[in-house]
């Protein structure tokens, strides 16, 4: 390439119209992820923006300290990709809520270290007082975002124990970590000579924050924590990007960390909390209920068999699948998605009922469920079903236990009651396929099991909805 080619490259304007072009590619590629149809399409489009911003940062290279940055830019693109690619194609759907929750995490502690980096080479020394203020909220915020988003994989991945872990005086330990992160932001904004110190100091204090936050929160509370650090991670990299004058980080960033903090303030609404008493920990946690016929509600449990369920389901007008957490343990979506056509075969009418924080991450149900290319109109908000269960006459709820519990609509000592539910036991019957009886992430006993309408239909989801397609065909 000519010298006068190698300038124009590197000149200013084509390197602000290239990232221009790259988060424009970022925002409409992200208007795909609305819907399954247009999400795989949506995210190869976002992949080309992010490959654009990542040229036109290797074009800054006379910003540099020496050619050895571009390589190490390089070097980690490369080892990103050998260990993203393999890792994103042989995930479990059972483990997508884990993956999302440590990739999240990732862009939290690459603007850590992107502060750690800038602060060893003197970041604080020429830069104006308002700059440093947004390099150091992105520290501290992406910190927090990284270590907690690890504390949610290892609960989610069973590494952790799924229940609230809380320590004497919790509270008091996280305000403590909270002023020291704090008070050393300030002493290093104002222009302190110890700048690597005070940096490092930071970040394990916000380190130890993040950890601290997470480790106390429930399992039954994970899919609103992973979208409250997704948030985290977008404003500590919108921070980062105002700091380091970066077109591409402003935006991504500011998208990520408002669309995080809106769904996070949905989910917590759908499950009549609010962030702060999320925050705060202590709900929720793997707590068997009794295994017998009865349980807290006083009632008994009606075991059933595929034979007779299928004959329910097969002379039904409507049916209506409840899926839930239970169904992505078992795998089971392609096996429903078997047994929605064959019950199409016989004139049945199947909806499936999507509860807004059903699963372990915001979404899991829609995103199983397009996996097994379950038609897109067929998946049911919880407002457009719930008025649809008085018209219903057979409910298949699959692994959905605190999203069904109608202890949340009649029991005010309850500790989900005024949650919204799926109203599944207005429907004519209702048959909870599930493994044993104990209780859900909630922790808590569902009377719905012990409704006299109610048949339990014990198993792995997967072999019983297998067992009810055949029984299905064979009628």
């Amino acid at each position: 390439m000519s010298a006068l080619g190698t300038v124009f490259l590197q000149s200013s304007n084509f390197i602000d119209s290239a990232y221009i072009v790259a988060f424009m590619l970022l925002i409409y590629g992200m208007t795909g992820l609305t819907g399954p149809r247009t999400a795989v399409r949506g995210n190869k489009i976002a992949a080309v923006g992010m490959a654009i911003a990542v040229v036109a940062t290797l074009l800054r290279q006379h910003e540099f300290s020496g050619s050895g940055t571009v390589w190490l830019i390089l070097l980690g693109v490369v080892i990103g990709t050998v260990i993203g690619i393999p890792a994103a194609l042989r995930v479990k759907m059972t483990a997508m809520p884990q993956m999302v929750a440590i990739f999240n995490g990732v862009g939290g502690g690459a603007v850590a270290l992107i502060a750690w980096v800038e602060y060893r080479h003197g970041f604080g020394g020429g830069f104006p007082l308002r700059v440093e203020i947004f390099e150091l909220f992105g520290a501290i915020v992406g910190s927090v975002s990284f270590w907690g988003s690890n504390i949610a994989f290892g609960k989610l991945q069973e590494i952790l124990p799924g229940r609230p872990i809380k320590l004497p005086g919790q509270a008091g330990i996280n305000f403590l970590l909270f002023a020291v992160t704090v008070v050393s932001a300030v002493v290093l904004a104002a222009g302190t000579h110890s700048q690597a110190l005070f940096i490092l100091g930071i970040l394990v204090a916000a380190a130890v924050l993040g950890n601290m936050l997470v480790l106390p929160i429930g399992g039954a509370d994970m899919p609103v924590v992973i979208s409250l650090l997704n948030a985290f991670t977008g404003l500590s990299a919108a921070a980062t990007g105002l700091a380091l004058a970066n077109p591409v980080m402003i935006v991504a960033g500011m998208i990520v960390g408002a669309s995080g903090t809106i769904l996070t303030n949905e989910m917590a609404k759908a499950m009549n909390r609010t962030v702060p008493s999320i925050v705060a920990g202590g709900f929720g946690g793997a707590v068997a209920a009794p295994a017998g016929g009865g349980g807290e509600s006083g009632g008994t449990v009606r075991s059933t068999s595929a034979q007779d369920v299928a004959i329910q389901l097969a002379y039904a007008r409507q049916v209506v699948i409840a899926p839930g957490y239970g169904m992505a343990v078992a795998q089971a979506q392609h096996a429903v998605r078997e047994l929605e056509r064959a019950l199409e075969a016989k004139g049945v009418e199947v909806k499936y009922a999507i509860h807004p924080v059903a699963g372990r991450m915001p979404g899991h149900m829609n995103v199983l469920l397009a996996e097994a290319d379950v038609p897109y109109d067929l998946l049911k908000e919880m407002d457009d079903i719930n008025p649809e269960f008085s018209r219903t006459d057979v409910t298949l709820v699959i692994g959905a236990n605190d999203v069904t519990n109608p202890a949340a609509n009649t029991d005010p000592s309850s500790p989900i009651y005024g949650m919204p539910i799926l109203e599944v036991d207005k429907s004519g019957a209702v048959v909870v396929l599930k493994r044993s009886m104990a209780s859900g992430f909630a922790g808590i006993d569902n009377p719905l099991f012990y409704d006299p309408k109610t048949s339990m239909l014990f198993g792995d989801a997967k072999a019983s909805v297998s067992e009810l397609t055949s029984e299905v065909q064979a009628l």
